[in-house]
């Protein structure tokens, strides 16, 4: 089935240079980027986008984390696009992370853990619509 799922490069990655590395890996896995853009999050937005963490204790550290550079976010089609992606991304700690994912070879904690990824389809329909208008995603025709 194909569907969508929204992932960030997160400003660990960015700034470790790791952007095409890591959309190498997505496109090697079937997974097709139909909308990016590089953006630099202030602390409203950063809030807004984690608001369903706005009670954990992370959610501070998670917010000023996110808004120390820019991001790389994309909107990925492609069949059963969430669980491909979330497979690829590896787990949340990096030293849970499977080998050969990104977050066990790009992340440095699991506070800096380099990417993320919707969780649900629910999920990532609102966190596409946070960042692209309808008219910047593109399916791809070739």
């Amino acid at each position: 089935m194909t569907e969508r799922t929204l992932s960030i490069i997160k400003p660990d990655a960015v700034g470790n240079n790791h952007i095409g590395e890591i959309i190498a890996r997505l496109e090697k896995k079937g997974l097709k980027v139909v909308g990016a853009k590089m953006v630099h999050l202030n602390e409203q937005k950063a809030q807004q986008f984690y608001e369903v963490h706005k009670e954990r204790p992370f959610f501070k550290d998670l917010v000023s984390f996110m808004i120390t550079g820019p991001v790389m976010v994309m909107a990925l089609e492609g069949n059963n696009a969430i669980k491909e992606y979330r497979d690829v991304m590896g787990a949340t700690n990096p030293k849970d992370a499977a080998s050969g994912t990104i977050r066990a070879d790009f992340a440095t904690s699991i506070d800096e853990n380099a990417v993320h990824g919707s969780d649900s389809k629910e999920n990532a329909e609102k966190e596409i619509s946070f960042f692209f208008k309808p008219e910047e995603l593109l399916s791809r025709t070739r």
